[in-house]
């Protein structure tokens, strides 16, 4: 996955909502739904858009399927930010190089 694709499905306020729930803890449509005003079908599409960005991971108890948090997946945003970090303690560390050395 790329970063883009997480900050696509994380756009949506209802995704970060309930990804926050599911982040709090691993929990079924069913018990999302009854806390959203958002319906049960919905709530389904917003977990496989959270799946299919490799946010989250579905595990099958029976005929329920419980969603969990996969930290991993975030490493492609973890990348992206890092990268930007990194420049800037570059910049920092360059600029007080040449203070130093004036």
């Amino acid at each position: 996955m790329s970063h883009d694709t997480i900050f696509d499905a994380l756009g949506d306020p209802t995704r970060r909502r309930i990804f926050g729930m599911i982040r709090q803890e691993p929990t079924g449509v069913g018990t999302i739904a009854g806390r959203l005003p958002v319906t049960q079908p919905a709530v389904s599409q917003h977990l496989r858009v959270l799946r299919e960005a490799g946010l989250v991971s579905v595990e099958k108890r029976g005929r329920r399927r419980i969603y969990h948090v996969r930290p991993e997946g975030f490493e492609p945003l973890r990348a992206y930010v890092a990268a930007f970090w990194d420049g800037a303690l570059e910049a920092f560390g360059s600029s007080f190089v040449k203070e130093e050395g004036t």
